[in-house]
């Protein structure tokens, strides 16, 4: 970690941009928004960027915390009032094209972006091919969490169920999210996707969960909710009494505190003969719509050099980020780092993350909360293809027909 926190800092006052930005330079205002933990860094990196590039020494640049998963709606409902530069998950690409919040990246940054990023993570910036942001982070997923005192086969949701039980122990998981639920229905070879037209606009669906793998899928999410040890949820830092979790790289260092020297990470398990699988995503920069020129070339470099292979690995330093840049990846503290490594592991049998209507996140709710409140148990095999076939209707009914 010291080793990545020193590269950064060496590199960060020699690194220059100026191929990115106007040589007339810019002495205006920037407004960014960041992930509240990322906030004193970013301001770090903003003075080393100023240093770098003498052009805009003199800007004034004011950074919030307003993380990712708020950004994109604060944006959508006051483009003109939102921050010039923002980070965002990839889930909201669409929604900021749609609403004129997001401007398209220059084609010769597009052309570096394409060079030096997990081609994943370029296609999640990318939209009716055009881009429309900065990869940061190639990270966005979710994995197991365990007490390797506890569990002794983590590769088993049923092992893992059974050895917390007998251990008084609890295991968790947050089955009424439509982000965490995929791993079932993902995992038993269903699809539940949507296209979109180069506006946003959700065009088509692409299901299967009304199907035999749909029901296979959600018989084990029903059995996985009956055992004792399962409680609903994927936050180490509201967990208790907890042996293994579904969640992801951001509370790598909660759970490190709470196993210690029995803290250990894997890919998530099989369950009812399966592979879990899941969504693996990515966050990303992006500048709003400006015109004045030369704010728009500074907010172009400075977003450049907020995603640069030198300041992902200094946010990894900080906060335990995994970078989307094929430099950084390579670094030896990335590829050691145990909640990345079971990330890398988990992403084979993944499924990026595309566009998803905002109804459909309310509807996966519902259907983990009938499961959490045991109404699906006595039903049939019948009976749950109808509950599914159901499911894919209703997600019909949100394209923008």
């Amino acid at each position: 970690m010291k080793k990545v926190l020193a590269l950064v800092m060496a590199l960060a006052m020699v690194l220059s941009l100026v191929s990115f930005a106007s040589a007339e330079g810019f002495d205006g205002e920037i407004k960014v928004w960041v992930a509240d933990a990322t906030v004193d860094f970013t301001k770090e990196q903003v003075e080393a960027f100023k240093a770098a590039n003498p052009e805009f020494a003199n800007m004034t640049v004011t950074v919030e915390p307003v993380g990712e998963g708020d950004a994109a709606n604060k944006m959508i409902t006051d483009v003109e009032g939102g921050a010039d530069i923002f980070s965002f998950a990839q889930d909201q690409l669409a929604r900021l094209v749609a609403a004129g919040a997001l401007l398209d990246v220059e084609p010769g940054n597009a052309e570096k972006i394409a060079a030096e990023n997990d081609p994943d993570s370029v296609a999640a910036v990318t939209l009716g091919g055009t881009m429309y942001a900065y990869p940061m982070t190639a990270d966005n997923g979710y994995f197991l969490y365990y007490d390797k005192s506890v569990i002794t086969n983590p590769d088993s949701m049923e092992d893992i169920l059974a050895d917390c039980e007998k251990a008084g122990k609890s295991f968790y998981m947050e089955i009424n999210s439509g982000w965490y639920q995929t791993a079932f229905f993902f995992g038993a070879g269903c699809e539940l996707s949507f296209d979109t037209d180069v506006e946003g606009a959700m065009i088509a669906m692409n299901a299967s969960y009304a199907t035999e793998n749909g029901v296979k899928a959600l018989k084990a999410m029903i059995e996985t909710a009956k055992s004792p040890a399962f409680v609903n949820g994927s936050s180490m830092s509201n967990a208790t009494n907890v042996a293994a979790i579904v969640d992801g790289v951001w509370d790598a260092k909660t759970a490190k505190e709470a196993f210690g020297d029995n803290y250990a990470a894997a890919k998530l398990p099989t369950v009812g003969g399966f592979q879990l699988g899941g969504f693996s995503g990515f966050k990303m920069i992006g500048i709003k719509p400006q015109t004045d020129d030369a704010k728009l070339a500074a907010c172009d470099a400075l977003a450049a050099f907020l995603t640069s292979e030198e300041v992902q690995l200094g946010r990894y330093g900080v906060v335990g980020w995994g970078p989307s840049n094929l430099a950084a990846q390579q670094n030896e503290d990335i590829q050691n780092d145990v909640a990345l490594s079971a990330l890398r592991a988990q992403i084979a049998f993944d499924t990026p993350q595309g566009q998803y209507p905002g109804n459909y996140w309310s509807l996966a709710t519902a259907l983990g909360d009938d499961v959490l409140a045991d109404k699906l148990d006595d039903a049939d095999d019948a009976a749950l293809l109808e509950v599914l076939k159901t499911f894919e209707a209703t997600c019909e009914t949100y394209l923008d027909k």
